[in-house]
């Protein structure tokens, strides 16, 4: 049936047109923008996840920011430990060449002395944008609960859309010069029993026993040395030791020095007095050494010589270096090798510590890089239109447009073929 007031075959021609310009518009818009998915009424999950993910990129832009201006700062730490370790090797040449007992000792010292002054120097110019990690001005405590900085390292977005920053702890490494305080009036610090010895061993010993060292409860119930950096040490605490005390020994005019190290136990500490006063030259031959009962230094006097003073001493220093000012080849070579020697690996110790955070620190760095690249990469999966497929598909649609309007045309005229049956 034929029909002049309704054209069904105009009215689908229409509407497919409708729909061919509708889809020529996105494809347009497509062509237009380089995206798929470019606002939410496009694919509105798509989009929201899509902006989720560049919102993380724009993130992970600052933490690579803070991740370069970390790895200057831990650089500076490093090449400051690592100068010093060089200056204290010095130090070490002339401390040893004064051991020769013809040589100018006076004209050594005062090199040591100027090498000293160096070494203070270099320690207290090592600041990136403020922040010195080797002379002892940071009081902080970081991510691994010591002394320290924390450097922004990631952002961890879990399975459930929330999300939390982590960091990179990076250790302190007091490398300073302050001097120590006198401790020894701490009950765990260790004691001698006497203060003289008398001739000919028999009975008259020096004991050095009853040590114990801080813990993290802010008491001294530890079973080994730790840190004074590790979280829960009160440094004020007297009644133990903590890795850096110094303990010093002297028999007549022997004086030996230990310097606690981590990981320490008490009889190590007895173990390392003996060795200290060894090294600083008190003779087996004239002295006997007895660490049988673990923790406890014996020490017997076999020479013939009567009341040879004894004095026992712990000082807490605040810097690793904090007995460098005490060297002195002119009156004690002997205990200034010992003293130097704890120093050293007190700076190697720190250089290799700012080493090992800062290859950390270039890792994460390239890990955050591939990571930005990956999700960027993703995000274009999401959104980017293909424009391969977007051009073959653009002109298709203008040869169904033109179809289109043809089709309508001729749609349109079917009415007009109605008058010839009037005629």
């Amino acid at each position: 049936m034929s029909s002049i007031l309704t054209n069904n075959g105009a009215m689908v021609a229409l509407q497919t047109l409708k729909s061919i310009n509708s889809d020529l518009g996105k494809t347009q818009s497509m062509i237009s923008t380089g995206k798929e998915v470019a606002s939410a009424k496009d694919n509105a999950a798509v989009w929201a996840i899509s902006k989720t993910m560049e919102a993380d990129v724009k993130g992970f832009k600052a933490i690579s920011d803070s991740l370069s201006l970390g790895q200057s700062t831990v650089a500076v730490g490093r090449n400051a430990a690592e100068t010093v370790t060089d200056l204290l090797t010095d130090i070490k040449g002339k401390i040893v060449a004064a051991q020769e007992e013809n040589v100018d000792r006076g004209k050594l010292q005062t090199d040591i002395s100027a090498l000293t002054e160096q070494i203070k120097s270099v320690v207290g110019a090592a600041q990136f944008n403020g922040q010195n990690l080797v002379d002892g001005s940071n009081t902080g405590s970081n991510a691994n609960g010591n002394t320290g900085i924390d450097i922004l390292a990631s952002l961890d977005r879990n399975s459930s859309g929330g999300i939390a920053a982590s960091s990179i702890g990076v250790d302190t490494q007091n490398l300073s010069t302050t001097a120590g305080t006198d401790i020894t009036t701490g009950t765990g610090t260790g004691s001698a029993d006497i203060s003289t010895l008398a001739a000919n061993g028999g009975a008259d010993l020096v004991t050095i026993t009853g040590f114990t060292f801080l813990d993290t409860s802010g008491a001294a119930a530890a079973s080994a040395a730790l840190k004074g950096s590790t979280a829960g040490v009160d440094l004020n605490e007297t009644n133990g030791l903590v890795v850096g005390d110094a303990v010093e020994l002297q028999i007549g005019d022997i004086k030996g020095t230990y310097r606690v190290s981590e990981g320490d136990t008490n009889a190590s500490v007895a173990t390392g007095i003996k060795d200290a006063m060894q090294n600083a030259g008190l003779s087996t031959d004239d002295f006997a050494f007895d660490l049988t009962t673990a923790g406890t230094l014996t020490i017997e006097n076999l020479t013939s010589e009567a009341n040879i003073g004894v004095s026992y001493e712990v000082s807490r220093g605040s810097g690793r270096l904090a007995s460098l000012e005490d060297i002195n080849v002119s009156t004690d070579p002997a205990t200034a090798l010992s003293s130097i020697e704890d120093m050293l690996t007190g700076a190697i110790d720190a250089a290799a510590s700012f080493g090992s955070v800062e290859g950390r620190l270039e890792t994460q760095a390239s890990f955050i890089s591939s990571l930005s690249d990956s999700l960027k990469s993703g995000i274009g999966a999401m959104v980017d239109a293909d424009m391969e497929e977007t051009s073959a598909r653009l002109q298709a649609l203008q040869v169904q447009q033109q179809l289109g309007v043809q089709s309508l045309s001729i749609a349109n005229q079917a009415p007009q073929s109605i008058m010839s049956l009037f005629r």
